[in-house]
């Protein structure tokens, strides 16, 4: 069986870690003739607005073909695909939910479901994130946050009432505990104690839903922490590699180059680059 890819980045040619992306349907998907093929995200969150045009689309394999206006809801984990006529028009949403956990919480539990529904009205929303994105002001990040927000507030209350939804996994618990403890040496064997979940269990549903095994998720999350201390704070690079449970430095560089094709010194003065440009 062929092997659904995994993205774990915003995009080819996206910065990284921003706090999220955003880019119009026809920048993704008018140089692949308009179809995305079936993926997944591990640590991202996507939201599309479909305001126009002709869009079918898959989610966890259930197939649908929604008239837009059109919102669609895409947790981490989730398969989707996509095809869309030429000339389709809307946006895409990439956002980290680990950045967001006050979305991505008990209390906005719609959000970590896969849904498609009547996207209508939330057209300025998602232009004023358009607009807050492309800003360099001192108050970006600010501003961009508060506008993903009242976004994804949107989204949440129109998923309560969403026909048809894929289940909640333990995904999202798994990656709050690994960031919780990242430092302390913790194996499969205590995140599934901690879930009440077998070793093997907890393998199936990592597979399942991210296309990896536990050991795999781990990584990737560490790895994206990393990432985000590197560009984040000020903390040394040995100082990241000792948060993140590596005892030694120079074994940290190691994996962190494996995962991002830099090290992190090098890592580190690319997004400082990227963000003197903007």
């Amino acid at each position: 069986m062929e092997r659904i890819p995994t993205w774990q980045l915003y995009g080819e040619a996206s910065p990284f870690p921003d706090l999220l992306h955003i880019e119009q349907i026809v920048d993704r998907a008018a140089g692949q003739d308009w179809v995305i093929a079936a993926h997944r995200h591990v640590n991202l969150h996507q939201i599309f607005l479909i305001r126009s045009g002709v869009v079918e689309l898959s989610l966890d394999g259930r197939r649908r073909h929604p008239a837009p206006p059109v919102v669609i809801n895409i947790p981490p984990g989730t398969v989707h695909d996509f095809t869309f006529a030429a000339g389709t028009e809307g946006h895409v949403l990439t956002l980290p939910p680990a950045d967001f956990p006050d979305l991505f919480g008990h209390e906005m539990t719609a959000l970590l479901r896969a849904f498609d529904a009547d996207g209508a009205g939330l057209e300025s929303m998602m232009d004023a994130i358009a607009a807050r994105h492309a800003d360099s002001g001192p108050l970006r990040r600010l501003r961009l946050r508060a506008a993903a927000i009242d976004l994804c507030c949107a989204v949440s209350e129109r998923g309560e009432g969403a026909a048809e939804t894929v289940a909640l996994s333990h995904i999202p618990q798994l990656e709050a505990l690994i960031r919780t403890h990242l430092a302390d040496g913790w194996q499969v064997t205590d995140y599934a104690h901690a879930l009440r979940l077998s070793d093997r269990h907890l393998r199936r549903l990592c597979l399942e839903a991210t296309g990896l095994s536990t050991h795999g998720f781990i990584a990737a999350t560490r790895l994206r922490e990393a990432c985000r201390l590197l560009a984040y704070t000020r903390m040394q690079v040995q100082e990241v590699g000792f948060a993140l449970g590596f005892d030694d430095p120079a074994y940290f560089v190691r994996v962190f180059r494996q995962g991002m094709h830099l090290s992190p010194t090098e890592y580190r003065r690319k997004i400082a680059g990227a963000e003197g440009q903007g």
